[in-house]
């Protein structure tokens, strides 16, 4: 069996994500690549969840529509998700509280018989599902010493009575040979690519799906190095992280959409007092409070044209863990390359899907932080070739660090002079040939797929895992751009070569990305768009792109 997908549901408060993050480390320590979707409505208690473990022995970074194993610990898990089920497949369910063709457990009775709480039906249907598979004990045992905090004994006496109770294996799942990796979700690698990139201090206040940034940081932060601050709103949030930012902290803030909107005052602020920093903004479904558990790419506008007034900014949209590693850790130095904002574009499937991780090596080596070196009266917004003026921090002797919301001259002091106008205004638009003059040495756009392939399919941010498979089974060229702004028109131009028709696919209902590519002059003959807070999955989209190019 090179790959195996298995779901596991029930409600909010059945421990249904801790089941599958235990489930992703089992078959992780057997040598299989992971990539874990947590599906949930917002709610604390009640409603229906599922979670979706895909385990391959080659590196994978989506779900599939369909799975080989349900595990229900009610019946709803069971008539929500049955029609998933692969021809061949199994249901393993509690029999206390479910009814199905299938394998049936009691497991409430087992949890019960041990004197256990009901949450550890999780880890009863586990210990059931370990046997299924064929997975000796041993393994899972470690896996539960190592990943239960609380009752670690009877949880174990609970999954060891769920295990015996089954007397035949079902599936037999055997080990790789292949070392673990570990198993990061997109926010954990931007937690960390922000630390590699040399973060200081991490403000934000938390807004699904951007929360377990803040929750991360601030529990590993001071091992880290990072300083954490939970304020009172995103306003004060990203004014925080200005103010710290100008005071020489390299500075990150981060939310969704609705907090996002509440910053955009402090966006032009720091493009006006060109101060570096580094906004994160994870999507979810709007507009306004919309369907805050679930994923959207529908920001993708209103994060390039943020802020009023013109200046510089650069934005980018990773589409995997590795690639917001990188793209994190090159945030922060291109923020304090060119002290303008940069924005990292992320989305729910991305943020909290849980990814095998390799830590990317060959990183940018970025140009230092220019800084003032005391050999002349200092000048915050001096007027140089390429617009970036040196820095200087609070009690640096001889230097008056002023910074403004008000234009401005060299020295920071305010103007309305029209000549100091239009050569601020022109200053800080110069430090656009900068930005593309260096971002040259990086990989802003990716391809994959069939080059020589006369059909291209386009796609930005998490729909890469369901795209690139789509692309690669089909025999399509795929191209990921990366960066956003400064759009990389030559880049992309240069692998569109011989190419005859174009498809976009992307998560939203209007097209976005779409739409911003025939703004530089790149006819879309097809969009493949999905809005129902849902991510594309390969078997899906690759129907779509052949119904599209048919």
């Amino acid at each position: 069996m090179n790959e195996i997908s298995i779901l596991i549901g029930g409600k909010a408060g059945d421990g249904v994500k801790q089941a599958g993050n235990t489930l992703s480390r089992l078959l992780n320590r057997l040598g299989y690549k992971i990539f874990f979707y947590d599906d949930y409505p917002s709610l604390i208690r009640g409603g229906h969840n599922f979670s979706i473990i895909r385990a391959s022995k080659d590196k994978i970074l989506c779900h599939e529509e369909t799975v080989d194993v349900i595990v229900a610990l009610n019946q709803e898990a069971i008539d929500k998700n049955k029609e998933r089920l692969n021809q061949g497949g199994i249901i393993v369910f509690d029999s206390n509280q479910a009814d199905a063709e299938g394998l049936g457990v009691p497991i409430s009775d087992i949890v019960k018989s041990h004197k256990g709480i009901p949450i550890m039906r999780n880890v009863a249907a586990l210990g059931a599902l370990t046997r299924v598979l064929g997975i000796p004990w041993e393994s899972f045992e470690e896996i539960i010493k190592s990943t239960v905090k609380k009752g670690v004994e009877t949880n174990l006496l609970i999954a060891k009575a769920s295990f015996d109770s089954i007397k035949e294996e079902y599936i037999k799942i055997e080990p790789t040979g292949e070392s673990p990796c570990p198993i990061l979700t997109g926010n954990e690698a931007l937690a960390l690519g922000a630390v590699r990139g040399g973060l200081d201090i991490y403000i934000a206040y938390p807004m699904t799906p951007a929360s377990s940034i803040l929750h991360f940081l601030a529990q590993h932060g001071p091992n880290l190095g990072v300083t954490t601050i939970h304020p009172e709103s995103e306003i004060g949030a990203a004014l925080m992280a200005l103010g710290s930012a100008y005071a020489g902290n390299r500075a990150m803030t981060g939310s969704s959409g609705g907090g996002f909107a509440l910053m955009t005052e402090a966006v032009s602020l720091a493009g006006q007092s060109e101060i570096p920093i580094v906004f994160v903004e994870c999507q979810r479904a709007g507009p306004s409070t919309g369907v805050p558990t679930y994923t959207m790419q529908a920001d993708l506008f209103f994060v390039l044209h943020a802020g009023h007034g013109e200046f510089p900014r650069i934005v980018v949209a990773p589409g995997d863990a590795e690639e917001v590693y990188e793209w994190a850790y090159n945030a922060l130095n291109a923020a304090w390359s060119f002290q303008v904002p940069v924005f990292i574009l992320s989305d729910k499937h991305l943020s909290e899907s849980g990814f095998s991780f390799s830590e990317p090596k060959d990183l940018f080596d970025w140009p230092a932080p220019r800084l003032w070196d005391r050999s002349s009266e200092y000048k915050r917004y001096e007027v140089n070739d390429d617009g970036i003026s040196p820095m200087a921090f609070p009690g640096q002797k001889n230097a008056v660090v002023k910074v403004t919301s008000y234009e401005h001259d060299e020295y920071g002091i305010t103007t309305e002079e029209s000549e100091a106008i239009s050569c601020m205004q022109e200053k800080r638009l110069e430090k656009s040939r900068a930005i593309r003059e260096t971002m040259k040495g990086l990989e802003c756009v990716k391809s994959y797929g069939e080059s020589d392939s006369d059909v291209c399919v386009f796609f930005w941010g998490s729909t890469k895992g369901a795209a690139v498979e789509a692309c690669q089974c089909l025999g399509l060229r795929a191209i990921q751009p990366i960066v956003m702004e400064p759009f990389p028109l030559s880049e992309i131009k240069a692998l569109l070569k011989d190419v005859k028709k174009i498809v976009c696919a992307e998560t939203n209902a209007t097209g976005q990305f779409a739409s911003l590519l025939e703004s530089h002059g790149i006819l879309v003959d097809h969009k493949i768009l999905r809005y129902d807070g849902r991510p594309f999955t390969p078997t899906e989209l690759r129907k779509k792109i052949e119904e599209a190019i048919s």
